[in-house]
């Protein structure tokens, strides 16, 4: 149940992004058409959820930044975005490092990163209160777009597996 303690977890997969061109580093896929449209569904998501959100913090690969900044169109509110190479080719561990450093003054943040980090984050912090709903539908694909919610009560610092209720799973789709 959501207090005033309660702080709200996001964790993106990016949207569909184009191969890559011969010759072309994957840091420098963009989205597709698609990825983009579907991304500014995403945020539409989002902010249903969500409402303003605090914080952001996202690979530097451009797939994930125009994510981000497509879904950023349906916010009330611009957050400070964070660009991070080190979420890029990175761990969950990596990521959840910097999910801890996070200032607690930020209570809905937003996490755009890859595949197969951001499941395997999710599935970690995921608490046995969790939907078992969203569970199951993100064990059958954290699909590109994709978004789980999650949330957890106490600092930022202290999130730790298993600690964390996954309330929210959704591919949102233009």
């Amino acid at each position: 149940m959501a207090n005033e303690t309660t702080r709200h977890l996001a964790i993106v997969r990016h949207a569909k992004a184009r191969a890559a061109d011969p010759g072309q580093l994957d840091h420098a896929r963009p989205l597709t058409n698609r990825g983009h449209r579907d991304a500014r569904q995403l945020g539409s998501w989002l902010a249903g959820q969500l409402g303003q959100v605090d914080r952001v913090l996202t690979s530097s690969a451009v797939r994930a930044v125009q994510t981000w900044e497509a879904a950023a169109e349906a916010m009330p509110e611009q957050p400070p975005v964070d660009v991070l190479l080190q979420l890029y080719q990175s761990s969950p561990g990596t990521v959840l490092r910097e999910i801890r450093q996070v200032d607690d003054r930020a209570r809905r943040l937003v996490v755009v990163g890859h595949e197969p980090i951001q499941s395997a984050l999710v599935l970690a912090l995921a608490g046995d209160d969790s939907d078992r709903d969203a569970l199951q539908e993100l064990q059958e694909g954290y699909r590109t777009g994709a978004v789980a919610l999650l949330e957890l009560d106490g600092r930022w610092a202290d999130l730790r597996p298993q600690e964390a209720r996954l309330v929210a799973f959704a591919v949102p789709r233009a």
